[in-house]
């Protein structure tokens, strides 16, 4: 049972990170309508090689905050804003790497957070 506490407490602390990163996703969508934005994504419409993707994502994401929180409590106050920002922009890094957007990583992880279904998919992936 713990085991699977831990990925969705995992999930849920990615999800806020996500929020943080995606200050640093500054790139122009593909000039969709907003009507076609990342949120409107439910679990009818995320294909198996997005909930792979981030899953992929999630794995990275916490081991790039794991490090980064480590290297901010390690740093001299003076430099810890610097660090953290360096962080932040790992982050995001450590999603588009994966192979998706930071919106779109944000936008499927709020869904697997009211969706059963897509949060069961990713923990699967998890294992």
């Amino acid at each position: 049972m713990r085991s699977s506490f831990v990925p969705a407490a995992c999930l849920v602390a990615l999800l806020s990170l996500a929020g943080v990163a995606g200050a640093q996703d500054q790139s122009p969508s593909s000039g969709k309508p907003s009507g076609e934005a990342p949120g409107r994504l439910n679990s009818s419409n995320i294909s198996e090689s997005k909930l792979d993707a981030t899953a992929t994502a999630v794995k990275n994401v916490s081991s790039v905050k794991d490090d980064y929180e480590q290297r901010i409590a390690r740093a001299p106050q003076a430099d810890k804003e610097r660090v953290a920002k360096e962080g932040t922009e790992a982050l995001a890094k450590a999603v588009t790497d994966s192979g998706l957007s930071v919106a779109e990583y944000s936008a499927i992880l709020e869904v697997a957070q009211d969706d059963p279904v897509v949060r069961d998919k990713i923990l699967q992936r998890l294992k």
